[in-house]
């Protein structure tokens, strides 16, 4: 049996549950990255030494044993050095939604797109959720906030219709009733600027980039699209849809470098 980068992620995920430790837990110990972690997992990403040395430690491994083509789980007899009480972590994976930031990314997104016939409710709603997951993934750090429940059109955001009504009786946006390709569409058009100085540089290059790939989808495929992104595709039927599940994405879909001289 070939020892992969691929077969010591499985034989850490293995270990890591043993201990009954999350990806944070372990990643807090080993001093990497949440999301590092999780490509070191799907051996995606070179584990350098010091990593290598540590996950030892803590998980109660010698190098040898991981590296062996005989190696066996279960007759490992190495203890930790210490044993290790999970912290809390720093980083909340739980959304807190900010309403002002997603109507100002809203209105971003209508000014760059409005003009395009194609995009109606339905891709609207995809890139404002590939803009909040890509940030997330990118940063750590949620961008509107918004849940997404899985649906069989693909990611919809809870209350966005809210957001949108608001808009509409403050008169920022308008609500159209159109069609598209002979089916009838729902569009906005903005009525007011965005307020440029509530968005960050790096959350408007994350936006542009979901834009300038996505914005001349149909609505037929960019939900193809969105059906086969981590996040949905592990996610149950009408649930929401965990941040965290983009730190499993591969390409084409993962927007964050997890090669081997990535800095932590």
């Amino acid at each position: 049996m070939e020892v992969t980068q691929k077969t010591i992620g499985e034989r850490i995920v293995q270990l890591r549950k043993k201990k009954g430790w999350s990806q944070a837990d372990l990643a807090h110990m080993i001093g990497v990255s949440r999301s590092s972690l999780a490509q070191i997992e799907l051996g995606n990403r070179h584990i350098e030494l010091f990593e290598f040395q540590r996950m030892g430690n803590v998980l109660g491994f010698s190098l040898d044993d991981m590296l062996s083509a005989a190696y066996n789980e279960s007759e490992l007899l190495h203890e930790p050095i210490a044993e290790y009480k999970p912290k809390a972590q720093d980083r909340n994976s739980m959304p807190l939604f900010d309403l002002e930031k997603c109507k100002n990314i809203l209105l971003y997104i209508l000014e760059r797109c409005a003009g395009k016939p194609n995009v109606g409710e339905t891709v609207l709603y995809k890139l404002m959720y590939f803009s909040d997951f890509n940030y997330y993934e990118k940063f750590e750090e949620h961008l509107t906030g918004m849940n997404y429940r899985k649906l069989p059109f693909g990611p919809v955001p809870q209350f966005l219709d809210d957001v949108l009504n608001r808009m509409i009786a403050e008169e920022q946006i308008y609500r159209l009733k159109t069609t598209f390709q002979h089916l009838p569409q729902i569009r906005f058009l903005p009525l007011t600027k965005t307020d440029l100085r509530t968005l960050k540089a790096s959350e408007k290059d994350v936006i542009d980039r979901v834009i300038d790939q996505m914005s001349d989808w149909s609505s037929i495929t960019i939900a193809n699209y969105s059906h086969k992104d981590m996040p949905w595709l592990a996610s149950k039927d009408g649930e929401l849809i965990n941040y965290e599940l983009v730190f499993y994405r591969e390409a084409p879909f993962s927007v964050r470098s997890y090669d081997e001289g990535e800095a932590e």
